[in-house]
């Protein structure tokens, strides 16, 4: 559980907060149980690491302020949209006895022992994130799916998980999959010709070509013929002698 140093704040105005974040702080609220609403800030140094894990908004925090310990959970975070600078945070009391539903990242272990993933398998996450249903002093920092001994083909589920404390998934009606290990995809290139069909495909062409060329050359040369037969046989007609009568 990591520990977080936080001093109370009086003023809520813009200004209040715009010195607190020059200062190195930043805004925050506590919320949450009996107890009446608590403005607070925080060092930005010290929530540096905790805001860039993928476990923040499902972390249980100890909040130290000015003496008095709290355990707390990050509910919301807002960032500057210019500079992406963290800006304010929300956190929630918790309290024993009283559920909490929180969405807690899947972490998937021991990936050289999967006789799948060896073979070339691929392992298909469907779900990054599983919200859960967590008594407030029982709350996994994570969901732990141990991949020894799956094969391709097989299908991890939410029931093949360990939870523990009475957590329990918020999805009841199904045991829905959390991740596969699937079949390697491999694109296959198209076959190309051998260099000797191209060249059987190229050598009839070019004689079909050919054959064409000398059929338009007869076909030209009977055309010629036949026009030099037709003047021969007027010239022979214009000179045969008229019969008198």
């Amino acid at each position: 559980m990591s520990n977080l140093k936080a001093i109370k704040r009086e003023s809520t105005s813009s200004g209040a907060n715009n010195k607190l974040r020059s200062e190195g702080f930043v805004p925050a609220i506590l919320y949450g149980g009996k107890e009446t609403n608590q403005k607070i800030s925080v060092q930005k140094k010290d929530l540096k690491n905790l805001v860039n894990s993928d476990t923040f908004l499902s972390k249980v925090l100890e909040l130290d302020i000015d003496g008095k310990k709290e355990k707390v959970i990050p509910r919301d975070i807002a960032f500057n949209v210019v500079s992406d600078e963290l800006i304010h945070i929300d956190f929630m009391r918790i309290v024993a006895g009283k559920e909490i539903i929180l969405e807690i990242p899947v972490k998937f272990i021991n990936h050289p022992e999967s006789p799948g993933l060896k073979r070339g398998g691929v392992l298909n996450i469907v779900r990054r994130k599983v919200e859960l249903r967590c008594p407030g002093e029982n709350i996994p920092n994570e969901i732990v799916v141990d991949l020894s001994g799956t094969d391709i083909g097989t299908s991890i589920k939410i029931s093949s998980v360990k939870l523990e404390g009475n957590v329990v998934p918020t999805i009841t009606d199904r045991d829905f999959v959390i991740a596969t290990v699937a079949s390697p995809t491999v694109m296959k290139e198209p076959e190309k010709p051998a260099e000797g069909e191209a060249g059987v495909e190229g050598a009839e062409g070019e004689a079909a070509a050919e054959g064409a060329e000398a059929g338009a050359k007869d076909g030209d040369g009977a055309k010629k013929d036949d026009k030099s037969k037709d003047g021969a046989d007027k010239k022979s007609d214009e000179k045969k002698p008229v019969e008198k009568k």
